[in-house]
C-alpha cells in the first residue's frame, strides 16, 4: 500500500475554496460586500505569497457564519457546495483520485483550509480521510474562530500528517511510496518529504522549482481554465 496525499485548493479543483465560500458569504447577504471582498481577496494574496498569519485568517473567513444558527450554517454548506464547488468538480481531477484508490493506496486529502469548508469536498472526490485545519469549539460545541492544534498549513502539513498516521496504528516508514500532488509554493516543505513529489497546477514559483528538481509536473486544468 502506498501513501497518496492531495493537496485541495489549485490541486484537485481550480478554484481556492476558502476564498470563494468568502465570496459566496458576500453573494447570499451573510457579509458586507465591498468591505468583506476586499479583505477575503487581501488575504488570499497573502496566501499566494507565503505571508498569511493563518489564526487572523481563520478568525476573519469563520466570523460570519459561526455567528449563524448550526442549522443556517450548515444549510449554506450545502447550497454552497452545489451551486459554487459541484462545477469545480473536473472529471481528470476525479479520475486522478480514483486511480489512486482502485491501486489500493490510502489517500488522504491534507488542506489549508478548514475542516467545515473542506470535509463535503473530500467527500466528493471519494476520499475517506480529511486533514483539514481544525476548529477550536467552545463547552457548547460552538466554533471559537480560533485554530485547534498544529494548523495543517505549511510544515504544519508534515506534522499533522504525522499524528494522523499516529492515530492510525502507522508511521511514515511503514510506506514504501508516500505520493504528494501540490500547486503551491506553501506546500514546499511536505513536498520535499515525500519520495513521490508531484507539482500539480503548479503556481509560476513552484513550476520553477519542480523543473530545476526534476519532479513531474501535472496540469490538469490547462483545457478548462
Amino acid at each position: 500500500m502506498d501513501l497518496t496525499l492531495f493537496d485541495l485548493d489549485g490541486t484537485l479543483i481550480p478554484q481556492d475554496s476558502d476564498h470563494a465560500f468568502g465570496a459566496y458569504m458576500v453573494e447570499i447577504g451573510w457579509a458586507d460586500g465591498a468591505v468583506w471582498a476586499a479583505r477575503n481577496d487581501d488575504f488570499y494574496a497573502q496566501y499566494q505569497r507565503g505571508e498569511l498569519d493563518l489564526d487572523e485568517y481563520v478568525e476573519f473567513a469563520t466570523s460570519v457564519w459561526r455567528a449563524r444558527p448550526a442549522a443556517e450554517a450548515e444549510a449554506a454548506r450545502v447550497d454552497f457546495m452545489a451551486r459554487i464547488v459541484a462545477p469545480m468538480l473536473r472529471d481528470n481531477a476525479r479520475a486522478l483520485v480514483q486511480r489512486h484508490l482502485d491501486a489500493g493506496d490510502l489517500v488522504v486529502v491534507v488542506t489549508a483550509t478548514n475542516e467545515f469548508v473542506t470535509a463535503p469536498i473530500a467527500k466528493a472526490f471519494g476520499i475517506d480521510h480529511l486533514i483539514a485545519v481544525q476548529l477550536e469549539r467552545d463547552a457548547a460545541g460552538a466554533f471559537t474562530g480560533r485554530v485547534q492544534g498544529v494548523p495543517s498549513f505549511q510544515a504544519g502539513k508534515i506534522v499533522r500528517v504525522r499524528e494522523w498516521l499516529a492515530s492510525q496504528g502507522r508511521r511514515w516508514e511503514d510506506f514504501e511510496r508516500v505520493h504528494f500532488y501540490s500547486d503551491s509554493m506553501n506546500d514546499l516543505p511536505l513536498l520535499e518529504q515525500v519520495s513521490h513529489p508531484v507539482a500539480t497546477n503548479p503556481s509560476a514559483a513552484l513550476e520553477t522549482v519542480a523543473r530545476e528538481r526534476g519532479w513531474p509536473i501535472l496540469k490538469l486544468f490547462e483545457s478548462n481554465d
